[in-house]
């Protein structure tokens, strides 16, 4: 074997030694990759509260279709309506 034969292995050795930790440690590596981790796990746990929500408001819509009591209570309590039978008290604040 011929010595320069020998040599491009090696110094291709010592290159990816020398290289391979800067690329890593490189801002753009390694403390990136675990930022961009993060970021995706909050993503996904933002992701299900969503889905949560949409489940919790796709009830709601269900229920402002088809039951008259929770349409009731939706316009008594965040409209302020009354039946035309009822009388309505209302106090001066203290």
């Amino acid at each position: 074997m011929r010595p320069s034969a020998a040599l491009l292995p090696f110094s291709l050795m010592v290159m990816a030694i020398m290289t391979v930790p800067t690329l890593v440690l490189d801002e753009q590596g390694l403390p990136r990759y675990r930022h961009l981790r993060g970021e995706l796990q909050e993503l996904r746990e933002s992701n299900e509260e969503l889905v949560r929500e949409i489940a919790t408001l796709k009830g709601e819509i269900e229920a402002l279709r088809s039951d008259p009591a929770y349409v009731e209570r939706i316009a008594r309590d965040e409209l302020g309506m009354v039946r035309a039978e009822e009388f309505v008290f209302q106090f001066p604040p203290r």
